[in-house]
This record gives structure tokens, C-alpha cells and sequence, in this order.
């Protein structure tokens, strides 16, 4: 068999696949940073002739599936495969494997130190250094006085493999933690299973890790941010269209709430660099980077040559595959 690797990998994940791939073919979008839309990936796909196929960025649309018709499955190295049209990969019976949690320590991290430098104000103490306002007289002491994280409630909007691993970093904090997730069926130790409006209405920190979707779009809106008490902090760096980002605009513009920490946007990148909210300065805004570390490839290599390997052995099919309704015959 033949395989065509469009995604970063890790050498010693290749070599592993290598024993049962007579041919890889390593392409990564990396080395060019051009991402393949779907006359791209027509023409690379024809051209290659592959069995299967690991992705990150490009795209895999129905067209695509229906002009090259030799792939027995794609692996594609993201949570959830947006770049893919999954009702066709299902239609035409190709098995989908994702990586959902490779970056989760990387955006638990990343979140961990963004509330604890909004909490102390350090971006805005920076900003006060930069300007040399630290003179005889003035008391940066008083001035950037801040909360601690220790001991805050914190809730979490789902709670996949991203949450899970920032509340593994909240234990030394001894932060109450509180979670909606209609979907997560078995109790999480140390938490609390509560209502969506719950989180808003009692959380000082509410935390959004949503994936994008039909039932999730603008699912948080002006009724639930107004819940929100004062001096909360509302934080997205899941998916930016499952907020209606103009109503929250206006309870930070109204300071209805402490502020926000933002690390996705509705247009990427932004039009004109510009977003809704840079004029605003109750804002922590960064550009998408949350899950953006080195170590991020080792993870995704590893999930992916993982559940490869139990593919092609049919070891766990239904817990591995994506869209597994293709092998009950129901999609």
C-alpha cells in the first residue's frame, strides 16, 4: 500500500508506518506553507495514486472524493475533521481518523497563563513600563494590584480532552470547578456536572471548548452572557462562531463583565488585521495560537500512526473511526 503524508510527522512515527506501507510519500503543507484546496488535492491524488492519505490543512470536498476514488481511509491531524466533508467521505464509505487531543496540554497551558496575566493586569503594567511612567511618586504596587487565581470558580462550556487537561493544571489552585456537557455521560471527579445557565450565572470564569457545528452556532448568546456576573472573565479558544461575538462585544464594551481573553476570531485573519474588539481594553486578544507549540506535531504523529496501525489490524474500529456509522451501513 501506499501512503501520502500532507501533514507534520515525527521520524520515528514514519518509520513505524513504513513496516506496513510499502511506499510513504512525506509532503508535508509545512515545507511550502501552501495549503491544497480541492483542484489541488485532485491533481496531487491522481497524480500519487495513494491508499491512504494524513492531512492537516487541505482540503477534502466531495469533488475531490468523487474524482479519485483509491483512498481506504484519511487521517486527518485535528480534533474534528472541518477541512473534510465527512457525509461524503461516509457516502462513499472512506473511514475518517482525527486526533482529538493533541493539542490539549498546549492550549491548557497557554489558557492557564493568559488568566493568571489578566487576573494581575501584566499586560497592562507592561504597557506602563513600556511608556516609562515609573517615576518618583507613582506606586505600581497599588496601581496593578490583581486576584489570584486560588480558590475562583471556574466552568467549563464541554468537556473534552482540552478542559480535561486545564483541570488537571487548576488542582494546586484549589479552584471550584464546575462543567456543562449534555454529551459526556460518565461524572468527572472533582467537578461539577451543572446546567448551561448555571456556569454563566455562578462561574467568575467561563471557559468556551465547542466545536463548530450545526446545534452550536452562536450558541452562546446575549441571554446567557448577561447572566454573567461583574467581575467575570469570558474565555474562547475553541471555535469563534459558537459565540455571537457582537452581543459579546457589547457587555465588554458596557463592562458588564471584568473582561475576556479571546483566541479565535469570525474572519481569520482578520480584515484589514483589524477585529470587532481591539478598541476595547478589558481584552486579552491573541491570534489563534493557543495550540501552536513544536511538541503539538509529536502528539498528533503519535495519535495518528496509532490508530493507523489499529485500522489496518481492525483493532477498535468503532472507537477510532470519525464517522462510524459507515460500518453499521447507516450513513
Amino acid at each position: 500500500m501506499k501512503l501520502l503524508v500532507r501533514a507534520p510527522m515525527v521520524e520515528r512515527d514514519l518509520n513505524r508506518l513504513k513496516g506496513v506501507f510499502s511506499e510513504i510519500i512525506y509532503n508535508p503543507w509545512t515545507i511550502t506553507g501552501e495549503r491544497y484546496y480541492e483542484d489541488e488535492m485532485i491533481e496531487l491524488l491522481t497524480r500519487e495514486k495513494p491508499d491512504g492519505l494524513i492531512i492537516e490543512l487541505d482540503e477534502i470536498t466531495e469533488k475531490v472524493i468523487r474524482n479519485y476514488k483509491g483512498l481506504k481511509f484519511i487521517g486527518d491531524c485535528r480534533a474534528t475533521p472541518e477541512n473534510i466533508d465527512v457525509k461524503s467521505c461516509s457516502a462513499y464509505g472512506i473511514p475518517l481518523l482525527t486526533t482529538p487531543g493533541r493539542n490539549a496540554q498546549a492550549v491548557a497551558e497557554l489558557w492557564l497563563s493568559t488568566v493568571i496575566m489578566f487576573l494581575r493586569n501584566v499586560l497592562a503594567s507592561m504597557k506602563w513600563m513600556e511608556e516609562e511612567n515609573w517615576i518618583d511618586g507613582t506606586t505600581p504596587y497599588y496601581l496593578f494590584r490583581g486576584n489570584e487565581l486560588y480558590e475562583k470558580h471556574v466552568g467549563f462550556i464541554g468537556m473534552g480532552a482540552v478542559p480535561r487537561a486545564i483541570f488537571k493544571l487548576l488542582k494546586p489552585f484549589n479552584c471550584k470547578v464546575s462543567y456543562y456537557d449534555p454529551y459526556l455521560k460518565n461524572e468527572i471527579e472533582g467537578a461539577e456536572k451543572v446546567s448551561l445557565e448555571e456556569i454563566f450565572k455562578n462561574c467568575e470564569i467561563v471557559s468556551v471548548h465547542l466545536p463548530s457545528n450545526e446545534n452550536t452556532r452562536e450558541m452562546i448568546d446575549e441571554k446567557l452572557l448577561n447572566l454573567m456576573k461583574e467581575d467575570a472573565i469570558f474565555i474562547n479558544s475553541s471555535r469563534s462562531n459558537v459565540v455571537d461575538n457582537k452581543k459579546l462585544y457589547r457587555v465588554l464594551d458596557e463592562r458588564k463583565i471584568r473582561g475576556a481573553i479571546i483566541d479565535v476570531f469570525d474572519v481569520e485573519p482578520p480584515i484589514g488585521g483589524k477585529t470587532i474588539f481591539d478598541n476595547l481594553d478589558n481584552v486579552i486578544l491573541t491570534p489563534h495560537i493557543y495550540g501552536a507549540t513544536f511538541e503539538v506535531v509529536n502528539h498528533q504523529s503519535k495519535i495518528i500512526t496509532d490508530k493507523i496501525l489499529k485500522f489496518i489490524d481492525g483493532e477498535n474500529l468503532e472507537e477510532i473511526i470519525f464517522n462510524s456509522d459507515i460500518l453499521t451501513g447507516e450513513s
